[in-house]
């Protein structure tokens, strides 16, 4: 190990039982680099950061990090690393001050040098004017950067951040890049987990994992480069793009597809001829157009390609009927909490068969106009249908008629995984013989077989998630709601999800979903986009997109958002 060299990895196992978490991995991470590790869900990601980080030890191999054997200079090694998970011990009955104090009590930093340390971290994080603020009264991106300012108490060599985006809005995650590009600069080593395939692309090398292997380690445009020629647009269609995306991956020769707004974006295996799709598009009414590859396309396809194909549970739903187009109506809704305004007067209508996403930085209110519209918050002013039924006089009514996944995880963790179906089946109002299909539908759908009798809150992540999607939709709904349902989750699954959404619009199901997920937000037909408890914007995905492009290039939906907010920022001052 040589002094610019910070983690060396030799053969490093970690076994669970018979479960093999880390499989032989061998990695050294240079100082002053970032380092992004990437994987789908399962793949030993978490595993190998608390190796690196010391919590755990190798069931073999040897991890030397910072100079330090992991197996055997523990407790010198806490010294010289910054460590923050996915669930950061924040206090939220604590001020941000006081979770500084806290923090650097605990990691042994002088009282004479606190002062000094405090001033440079609030700097780097923005959180000056916020010191006096309860930690669980900030945004889902200020809590990162306060848990960022925790980790790096220390001045560390080395700083594992896992997953430190998920549930972050584009503009703070913008943020967290520039905060940490000032600590690279340092010569601090970065190991970033990530499940943002574009984060991967900004990282000097990745680590791909799968099934606790490294499938491919380097330079993230080496691997994407593999896919030259294979990453196209299919445009100008005349079908419904969501049924026809089901059609193209039932196509051999189509690796990947994905919803890009009103268009369809297609990776090819390798060795087939864009001639194919050529032919297929011509067919269709459109045409294909040759696009650069991302590190999505490459992650996919190094994996085999997408699994998601037709929703087996969609097929088997009927068609939502009824009177009327608008499924949502909102008119002139506010919330207020004392003198605080968390929803300000918003109108919107969403039409049966319809994706509506609501997008907006964290704290925009999103999550309130939600919560209200499902029954769940009272109306402070203005009004709210939900299939018809006003939910000031007829909420139990409307709550029956629509399907809710929450943005924290909302199982209940003293029941098993079958309990919780079962106790959400009888909530909304299945019984006998019908509850036991659906039940066993859900079951037989998500995979949920081998762990009926598991603690929800023990499954990982992705699991969680389809289980509380199940939770959400066996009574089929005719409208359902989804507050970040792929927060966090691989790109495999979070297709996976997209498959099962997408059939259930094409039965006529109206859905209305939250995601700071930007790529995902390619998939709604229209967009309402807020800032500080107002809609700014209100448009289709690619109208939004052309509203913010400012050169010749068409911008991505990130740059559309980040341009609306900013703007808008702008306007205020």
């Amino acid at each position: 190990m040589t002094s610019e060299t910070v983690v060396e990895l030799s053969e490093v196992t970690k076994s669970f039982g018979s479960v093999q978490a880390v499989a032989g991995v061998s990695a050294s991470i240079p100082a002053g680099r970032l380092i992004g590790l990437v994987g789908p869900d399962g793949a030993g990601k978490t595993t190998l950061m608390r190796i690196m980080a010391g919590l755990m030890l190798p069931t073999s191999g040897r991890a030397v990090v910072v100079g330090h054997d992991t197996a055997g200079d523990n407790e010198s090694l806490a010294d010289d690393i910054g460590y923050m998970p996915q669930q950061f011990g924040l206090y939220e009955d604590l001020t941000v001050q006081e979770n500084l104090q806290l923090y650097a009590d605990l990691r042994g930093v002088a009282r004479k040098k606190q002062t000094e340390t405090f001033a440079a971290l609030l700097r780097l994080t923005r959180l000056a004017k916020f010191t006096g603020r309860l930690a669980g009264r900030l945004s889902g991106g200020m809590k990162q950067k306060l848990g960022l300012a925790c980790a790096l108490m220390a001045r560390p060599k080395l700083l594992l951040l896992d997953e430190p985006s998920v549930g972050v809005d584009p503009v703070s995650r913008q943020d967290l890049w520039a905060m940490v590009a000032d600590l690279l600069k340092g010569g601090m080593a970065v190991v970033w987990a990530t499940s943002y395939l574009d984060e991967a692309e900004r990282c000097s090398s990745v680590f791909l994992l799968s099934e606790g292997k490294v499938l491919y380690s380097g330079a993230p445009k080496k691997l994407t480069d593999r896919l030259e020629g294979r990453s196209f647009l299919l445009r100008g269609i005349v079908t419904q793009r969501r049924k026809l995306l089901a059609d193209l991956m039932e196509q051999p020769f189509i690796s990947d597809a994905v919803v890009h707004g009103e268009s369809i974006r297609v990776v090819l295996h390798e060795g087939r001829s864009p001639e194919e799709l050529a032919k297929l598009a011509t067919s269709l009414g459109g045409k294909i157009e040759a696009v650069p590859p991302r590190f999505e396309d490459a992650f996919i396809d190094l994996l085999g390609g997408s699994s998601s194909r037709r929703s087996r549970i969609a097929e088997k739903m009927p068609e939502v009927t009824g009177s009327g187009t608008n499924m949502i109506a909102c008119d002139h809704l506010t919330k207020k909490f004392g003198d605080f305004i968390a929803t300000d007067n918003v109108s919107f209508t969403v039409a049966r068969g319809e994706i509506f996403g609501l997008l907006g930085p964290n704290g925009a209110g999103k999550s309130t106009t939600f919560k209200m519209l499902c029954g769940l918050l009272s109306i402070t002013e203005g009004s709210a249908t939900v299939v018809g039924h006003e939910l000031l006089n007829a909420s139990k009514k409307a709550k029956l008629s629509l399907g809710y996944m929450a943005q924290k995880f909302s199982l209940y963790g003293l029941l098993s995984v079958k309990q919780n179906l079962e106790f959400f089946a009888g909530v909304y109002g299945l019984s006998g013989k019908v509850k036991k299909e659906r039940i066993a539908e859900m079951i037989d759908a998500f995979s949920l077989g081998p762990f009926l009798n598991s603690d929800p809150a023990k499954l990982s992540l992705g699991y969680r998630q389809r289980l509380a999607l199940a939770c959400a939709i066996m009574h089929r709904p005719p409208v359902l709601f989804l507050d970040e349902p792929t927060s966090g989750v691989d790109p495999i699954t979070r297709r996976e999800f997209w498959s099962h959404i997408n059939g259930f619009v094409s039965k006529g199901m109206t859905v209305m979903v939250t995601t700071h997920f930007m790529e995902e937000a390619e998939y709604c037909d229209r967009i309402g986009l807020m800032y500080a408890a107002k809609i700014i914007a209100l448009d289709t995905p690619d109208a939004l997109k052309k509203g913010a492009q400012q050169g010749p290039e068409e911008p991505t939906m990130e740059e559309a958002f980040i341009h609306l907010i900013k703007q808008q920022e702008e306007q205020q001052i």
